[in-house]
């Protein structure tokens, strides 16, 4: 299968859904990203309390916020 016709199954596959299942889906994208964040920040911080860790996420955030 090339991309272009694996991208045409995913979108067809993300219209099928109901909109309670895409705003789930979205929900559940942006909880792993906020994981995977959380893991680089206490890989370049391995010092940094839990409290720090979401200071800094949140900073990361607000900045993808203004790009």
């Amino acid at each position: 299968m090339t991309a272009e016709a694996a991208l045409q199954k995913q979108i067809e596959k993300y219209r099928a859904m109901t909109g309670e299942e895409r705003l789930k889906l979205s929900f559940d994208l942006h909880e792993l990203a906020c994981a995977i964040t959380r893991e680089g920040i206490r890989h370049q911080h391995p010092n940094a309390s839990s409290e720090e860790v979401e200071r800094l996420l949140r900073e990361r955030i607000m900045l993808a916020h203004r790009l």
